[in-house]
């Protein structure tokens, strides 16, 4: 499997092990021979306090797309549902569903299964040392953050646009490619107007702190919100081991739709000449 030990990387492909050498890294669980996944008590129990705490914080923070998927999901309070029952909803709305995958994929799989309409969802939970900011995507991520958006026409396009992409790319546009995927379906914000901004990244509405964070007005802990242009995106460095010092606003969800009508491989090919912006969050030493 391809592994990107860089601090800019894929979410998804990146393992707790590559960053955290003395952390145990996270396995997923594997479905039986009925397709059940089973979790533990404990688990069930990870997913109740996270789905409570996450839902006093989103109605006001989310945007309204993702608020409506939520209600479309009906995901069940006391326990990890089955992706099945998910799948039901997504095959209604747009035609996407699940696929159960181990906590690291290879580019190849991820844009193969984005291709296809299959958004991939790893099957563990994370810790409790782990509940307000995860490296690695799991269920909760996946579900609670993405999910609901899924229901969504633009969001969905995005989605199996950006596998098709990905598909065809070399190595190094894959790279450029992983930072629109970032900015936009992992940490995008919506709402031009600061007043009226909402979220609909995932990895974001996925983090209780940092669903907080990311619409902050204090003056000591306010983010960096920039207007979504695709080329400065193609080209800001980011790191997945802390909250984002920087977000990207697009003016409504359906601008993902404007994204994805763009020249995006071209645009790719000119932010590899010009090459990467100056980082500005610290280095981090090996």
């Amino acid at each position: 499997m391809e592994r990107l030990q860089s601090i800019d990387s894929p979410h998804k492909n990146v393992s707790a092990s590559s960053m955290t050498a003395k952390k145990q890294p996270y396995l997923s669980h594997q479905p039986d021979a009925n397709g059940h996944i089973h979790y533990s008590d404990d688990e069930h129990a990870m997913w109740q306090v996270l789905l409570e705490r996450q839902a006093k914080q989103t109605p006001n923070r989310a945007c309204s797309a993702y608020l409506q998927g939520l209600d479309k999901l009906n995901l069940p309070p006391t326990h990890i549902p089955q992706l099945r029952d998910i799948d039901e909803v997504l095959q209604a709305t747009t035609g996407w569903q699940t696929a159960a995958v181990p906590a690291l994929i290879s580019f190849g799989k991820f844009f193969k299964l984005l291709a296809n309409k299959s958004f991939p969802v790893a099957t563990f939970i994370r810790r409790f040392e782990d509940m307000d900011y995860i490296e690695e995507p799991d269920i909760f991520h996946e579900i609670v953050g993405h999910c609901p958006l899924l229901t969504h026409p633009a969001f969905a396009m995005f989605n199996e646009t950006y596998g098709k992409l990905g598909l065809n790319a070399t190595k190094e546009e894959r790279g450029f490619l992983a930072r629109l995927y970032w900015f936009t379906i992992e940490f995008g914000l919506v709402g031009s107007n600061p007043e009226n901004r909402r979220i609909y990244g995932g990895g974001i509405l996925s983090s209780p702190s940092e669903t907080v964070y990311a619409l902050s007005n204090e003056p000591q802990s306010r983010p960096e919100c920039r207007a979504f242009d695709l080329m400065d995106v193609l080209r800001t460095p980011y790191r997945i081991d802390q909250i984002q010092p920087i977000y990207y606003v697009i003016d409504e969800l359906d601008t993902l739709f404007d994204i994805i009508d763009s020249d995006i491989m071209g645009m790719v090919k000119q932010a590899m000449s010009l090459g990467l912006f100056e980082p500005t969050y610290p280095l981090k030493i090996s």
